[in-house]
């Protein structure tokens, strides 16, 4: 949840949409929908979060936390 989290701050702070963000990372059009819903399974993966960090001209890194989230 982290992951998503962060993923959609970023997409907000930088005001694009889920559709916007969804032609840049190449996935379907409610694919970031179904990644920011609880209600769906869909995850970003590796290749997501390294396109994720392109575009938000970040590190990878930024978007794990810095510390276990399950102690």
């Amino acid at each position: 949840m982290f992951v998503i989290s962060k993923a959609k701050a970023l997409r907000e702070q930088a005001n694009f949409s889920q559709s916007e963000l969804a032609v840049m990372l190449d996935v379907s059009n409610g694919f970031i929908g179904q990644v920011e819903s609880p209600n769906y399974p869909s995850k970003y993966n590796l290749d997501h979060i390294d396109k994720l960090s392109v575009i938000f001209k970040c590190s990878p890194k930024d978007f794990l936390p810095e510390s276990n989230v399950n102690k």
